[in-house]
């Protein structure tokens, strides 16, 4: 049996009587083209079973299509979420992802925007590393980049997407300033964004509500488990008074929990735990552990509309942001007499 011939451009302009041009407009969506003749072209593509070549119009539009998508770690539970969030949304708009991960390092971030660049990919979504990257050169070759749960305090141009950390922070602290504690260690991140922006809200809502900040208590440490390790053993060996710790991030309260464990502290008797991220595991952990819900999945899924459907948004400068929810659970209790 003869294997039946590829329909191609020049056969579903003939059999729906207009020029090939017209064809051409109607499947890159350029040009000034009726209603009744796109019904007509789409028709006899149907009918002839024509698929558009994706490589044709890449090499025309010097686009290879799809949109590119940075983030620190693949295999983080956050940023599997908002991984999950852009496919979603990129699936319902039709659009292809190409998934790479910076690890937190600068120049490997930069190397990915490159290639991408070079690549004409149609946008990228990033969770910036750092600056090192030329942003601006990214977003006037690839039509858009939108930033992701950070910003770049040097580029407020570039459109981004985030959760509201301080507003999780604030209702974190003031739930264990509410239950006693006074003494609230506070684990976090390596200065910059987000991490400064939760170390700032823990120390303006003590400051409102009146509750002295000791330096000694506030402990920084890379996004490593091994950092988070010892920044927490560090504070509570230090500082057996600590009655609270907030930590800033799922490793550093899962480095909280395995402390406290090792210290025979229990919890929340001897020390209340909450962090911010509300990881599968925190409700696993015995007590479950009170946490603040970042919607990861929904940053993704905003960040891909803004770059692929609201274009119009993308230089008000501003950035879109998502709310947070505090999950109480069983790891914060009230204030008890020090421990030993």
């Amino acid at each position: 049996m003869a294997q039946r011939r590829t329909a191609t451009i020049k056969d579903v302009a003939a059999a729906a009587g207009v020029g090939i041009a017209t064809v051409s407009r109607v499947f890159s969506g350029t040009g000034s083209v009726s209603a009744a003749t796109r019904e007509r072209v789409l028709a006899a593509a149907g009918e002839l079973d024509y698929r558009p070549s994706a490589l044709g119009r890449g090499l025309k539009l010097r686009r290879s299509g799809g949109i590119g998508l940075i983030v620190p770690d693949v295999t983080d539970p956050f940023h599997a979420d908002l991984v999950a969030g852009v496919l979603a949304c990129a699936r319902g708009l039709g659009e292809h992802v190409i998934v790479d991960a910076a690890y937190g390092d600068p120049a490997r971030e930069a190397e990915i925007v490159e290639r991408l660049v070079e690549q004409r990919v149609d946008g990228i979504i990033a969770v910036p590393a750092g600056a090192r990257a030329d942003w601006r050169a990214a977003a006037r070759v690839c039509s858009s980049v939108v930033f992701a749960d950070r910003m770049l305090p040097d580029l407020p141009e570039i459109p981004a997407v985030l959760a509201d950390d301080a507003g999780g922070v604030r209702s974190l602290t003031e739930y264990l300033a509410g239950l006693g504690h006074r003494r609230v260690g506070f684990l976090g991140g390596a200065p910059g964004a987000p991490a400064g922006v939760r170390e700032r809200a823990f120390r303006d809502t003590l400051a409102q509500l009146g509750v002295p900040v000791e330096e000694d208590l506030v402990v920084a440490a890379r996004a490593a488990r091994d950092a988070a390790y010892a920044a927490a053993a560090g504070l509570l060996q230090r500082r057996a008074d600590v009655t609270a710790v907030l930590a800033a991030g799922h490793l550093l309260g899962e480095a909280a929990v395995l402390v406290a464990r090792e210290l025979d502290l229990r919890v929340p008797a001897d020390v209340s735990i909450a962090m911010v991220d509300d990881v599968s595991w925190a409700e696993l952990c015995d007590p479950p552990l009170t946490a603040v819900a970042r919607p990861g999945h929904d940053i993704g899924y905003r960040a891909c509309e803004l770059l692929l459907r609201e274009p119009a948004r993308r230089g008000r400068g501003q950035p879109v942001l998502l709310p947070t929810e505090l999950v109480v659970r069983g790891s914060c209790g009230p204030l008890r007499p020090a421990r030993r």
